[in-house]
Formats: C-alpha cells, structure tokens, sequence
C-alpha cells in the first residue's frame, strides 16, 4: 500500500522552473520566512531524497514564506534524475545568496566548484540541516583535495577526522543499529529536551519512520544537544515487500531484548567552524526518508528545525509549526534501485512542481 497524502486547497505557490532547469525553485510570499532563501541537496540512492526535499520545500514556501531551490542528482546527457549519478549536483553554486543548506545526500563526489560553492557557504558560519545520509554525504578518494569531506576521513587534517559528517553534521557513518527493513525507529525525548523549541508541538513518541535507527556516538562536547532517542520498533504481521513501509506500522510495539538498552541518538544540535570561518548551527536527523515525510511529526520537527537553525526559534507556535502536505504526496519504499530503474522513470526536476 501507498500513502497518498494531500490538502484540499488551492495552492497559492510561485513556481519559477522552466522544464529545462536542473533544479526546482518555490517562492513564498507568505510568512516568517518571507527574505530567507533555502537550498536544499538531495541525492542519493536509497532513501528517495528526491521525493522528500520537494514536498518539504512546498511546505516550507507554502506555509512559511521561504524561497526553497531543490537539488537533485541529475544525468548531464538527459537531463533526468540519476540518484546514482555521484558526480553531477548541479546548482550547488544557489548557496551564494543561501540562508539555510539542507542536505540529504549520500557518498557523492562533486566537482571542484560545487565542492568549492559548499566550502564557501560553511566557511560563512551557514547553517545546516542534515538528513538521514547526511551523516556520510560525501566519498573522495585519498588524493582528491576535498578528501576531508569523505565519510570516515582519517587523514592529516585532525580537525575533519571522520569527515563531512563527523565534523559538521555531528557524526559520520557507523552502522544500522535497527533491524534495516525489518525495524522501524519511534522517537523518544532526551532528557530535558521536552523544552527544545524543535519539539515543540511534538508528543514524546509521535516522531516515527520505517527508516530504521542508525548507530550514532555524539562527540561529548557542549555544542552537542541529543533531543530525541530512537526507539526500535517490531513489526507485527508479515514482512510486506510491496508496501511503502515493509508492513511496519506506528503502532508496532518496542523490540524486546536489550537494543533499546543502548540509547541511539536519532535527533540533536550541533555547531561548526571551519578554520578562519564563522560559526554555524546544525540541526541533524537520521530520520528522513521519503515515507518517513508521511509522518506529521517528523515534517514538524524538520520544520521546526528550520526555525531554530536560522534563529527564528520565537516564531515557532506553541502547537509547532503547519505541516499539512501541499498537493500530492506519494512517496515510495525505500530500497537500492539499478540505473534501469531511473532510466525508464526519466523524470526530470520540473516533474515534482
């Protein structure tokens, strides 16, 4: 079964993409938001960031007033989303004039101005939300000179150790702690993050995905602050290959056994400085998969994030903020697809308008 979400409204959105472009922009007009431009990068090959970051780029420009740019993995020949193209992020280049990156990305390897267009923004203090892959959003190999950015970097430059990931988002690729597919991840506060202005509008276990819990170890340190605890959940019933969450639901009871002895974080803040930079805000999330975005409480707490990330944390309602699906939302399961598969979609960044 598939989720088909949406509002019963007239949507009230700008939408400056020609069919050619490589990349989708939304302009609100409407809202807190209103002066601030937001890109956000997806591409990967899994987790379906190209049907995510869309949707949240609506809500975001529709609800909130933003200027949202999506990114996509696109095939330079075509003109087509690729996810496993790793080398083309065309548009990187939006970050100039940017207020807030959000990125979802996993294992790419962009050229040397798109590279250069990332460094100039985090050099700049900006701020930056990661999803889910964020954690390992970036894989050069040893002789490249942004190999400091590769999941796991272990090179001579100590302040990177363990990358991209590590060193900005808050950690770098470590494991599926959850049963991948089989489990799914409900959200627990941390202690004391009950007042995150993040949460705000969120129950304590509402947040919950079919993505699974990943082995996360936060660096102790004071700019690190873990607001929410991933859950292991069992699914009850048949695994189901054909349905957007493997016949996992929200209701699923927590694993038995001690996994959930070992508290995962699966949402927290963190802050950056590059050397000779400014300082910047994370929010982080290995949450974030398409179908995780069926979930209100995921979408508010992204939203959220947003707020906090780019110091509107007081314009955050006391209920949270408006998350209702712009349109039509049909995300798919996530799972690893062959070329052939994005070859037949041929769809280009002008299909999710």
């Amino acid at each position: 079964m598939r989720y088909t979400l949406m509002i019963a409204f007239v949507l009230l959105l700008a939408v400056t993409t020609r069919a050619d472009d490589q990349w989708i922009e939304f302009d609100g007009t409407k809202g807190p938001g209103v002066g601030k431009h937001i890109v956000l990068v997806s591409g990967d090959e899994e987790y379906r960031s190209e049907e995510a970051l869309p949707q949240l780029a609506k809500i975001l420009a529709t609800h909130h007033g933003f200027r949202c740019t999506v990114l996509f993995a696109v095939d330079p020949a075509s003109g087509t989303i690729q996810p496993n193209q790793h080398e083309h992020l065309p548009g990187l280049e939006k970050l100039a004039d940017a207020d807030l990156m959000i990125i979802a990305t996993r294992f790419r390897t962009p050229g040397d101005e798109s590279m250069q267009a990332i460094e100039n923004y985090l050099k700049r203090g900006g701020p930056v939300i990661g999803l889910r892959t964020a954690t390992h959003a970036f894989q050069f190999p040893k002789n490249s000179k942004w190999a400091r950015y590769g999941n796991g970097y272990s090179g001579d430059d100590k302040a990177w150790t363990g990358g991209f990931g590590r060193a900005v988002v808050g950690e770098q690729w470590v494991s599926h702690h959850g049963h991948h597919k089989h489990e799914g991840t409900r959200g627990r506060f941390a202690p004391a993050a009950e007042d995150s202005p993040i949460l705000r509008g969120i129950a304590d276990g509402e947040v919950w995905g079919s993505s699974d819990v990943y082995g996360v170890r936060l660096p102790m340190v004071d700019s690190v602050t873990p607001l929410l605890f991933g859950e292991s959940t069992a699914r009850q019933g048949e695994f189901d290959a054909s349905d957007l969450h493997y016949g996992m639901r929200p209701t699923d009871p927590p694993v038995e056994g001690d996994k959930n002895d070992v508290k995962m974080p699966i949402a927290w803040t963190n802050s950056y400085r590059l050397e000779g930079g400014e300082t910047g805000r994370v929010f982080a999330t290995t949450m974030g998969a398409s179908g995780d975005i069926a979930n209100a409480a995921v979408r508010r707490m992204i939203v959220n994030g947003v707020y906090w990330a780019l110091g509107l944390e007081d314009k955050i309602p006391a209920g949270g903020t408006a998350v209702d699906i712009v349109g039509v939302y049909n995300p798919t399961k996530f799972e690893f697809r062959n070329n052939d598969h994005w070859q037949d979609s041929a769809l280009k960044p002008s299909d999710f308008e």
